[in-house]
């Protein structure tokens, strides 16, 4: 058995987002802080979790805006700044103390707060455009990383841009004092494209992360295939959602009840493709995996 300080206490999250995003980080930062209770190392939540906002209401016809009205501005460049953005070493707007509107620091604060490194799904607005994008948010630095999905699905298409290939770059961090990890996250449709897999792979990691909102059968099956084929621990978080959770915009009805619209299906697989930790479905909570040994993969 490795030692407790070569091993990881790990999460995936089936938690749900919301549709208001200051209340979306408040219930991050409350699950947040109840792992770090139980001494989690690392926590991962689904694609675009935070800041994402109803497409449109009984008012506003307009779902583009209010897309973009809910989305958050993490005071990046169009082309993306990269580790200028992450090293705070762009210009700020007249007597701001920081660019963008206050999502990044506050994630950085409650990972700061409760010790647990956060990877979590934004939606991203820089310049004219959205993006769906993944942060890494160590506790001890602060933001390690970012990328915007590169090909979004279907009608994400009519919301959300083309993010850079160049931000393919694993991040590499020491969240125990022995154990290098060097982890990447493919969001949701991209963990098809073979190409992009092998792009990953071949940088050598140990984590393979990837958030989705993605809940049918067939995912954990891919999860599986993608452990074997780069021989890394692979995480995904896939939420579980209700229609009670859902807006009366999309249900059409005032009276929603607790039947399952996206029944989640999270699950943690090992470097030889067997499934660690999987979620039941259908239900909205955490799971935690104890005593990751990174030096296995």
């Amino acid at each position: 058995m490795a030692p407790k300080d070569q091993t990881l206490k790990i999460v995936t999250a089936q938690v749900h987002t919301l549709h208001d995003p200051e209340r979306a980080l408040d219930v991050l930062e409350t699950r947040v802080r109840e792992l770090s209770s139980e001494h989690v190392d690392l926590a991962l939540f689904p694609e675009v979790f935070s800041a994402v906002g109803t497409f449109c209401d009984e008012k506003d016809h307009n779902p583009y805006t209010n897309h973009w009205r809910a989305s958050a501005d993490l005071g990046d460049t169009p082309k993306g700044a990269d580790q200028k953005w992450m090293k705070r070493e762009l210009p700020r707007p007249p007597n701001r103390t920081h660019r963008g509107e206050g999502t990044r620091e506050r994630l950085e604060k409650i990972a700061t707060d409760t010790g647990v490194f956060i990877i979590v799904g934004v939606v991203e607005r820089c310049g004219g455009t959205l993006y769906s994008s993944i942060v890494y948010i160590c506790p001890r630095l602060g933001v390690i990383g970012k990328r915007r999905k590169v090909m979004p699905t279907g009608l994400e298409r009519v919301a959300w841009g083309q993010g850079s290939p160049s931000t393919l770059e694993a991040v590499s961090t020491t969240i125990k004092v022995n154990a290098k990890d060097e982890g990447i996250a493919a969001i949701c449709w991209e963990n098809w494209m073979p190409l992009l897999r092998q792009s990953i792979y071949e940088q050598g990691i140990n984590l393979f992360l990837g958030p989705t909102a993605h809940a049918t059968e067939i995912w954990v099956p891919l999860m599986q295939t993608i452990g074997i084929e780069c021989n890394a621990f692979v995480l995904s978080a896939t939420p579980c959602i209700r229609a009670s959770d859902l807006p009366e915009w999309i249900t059409e009805s005032a009276e929603r009840g607790d039947e399952i619209v996206s029944r989640g299906g999270s699950v943690i697989v090992s470097p030889s493709g067997d499934v660690a930790m999987a979620h039941s479905k259908n239900d909205d909570f955490v799971f935690t995996v104890d005593g990751l040994d990174m030096r296995t993969s």
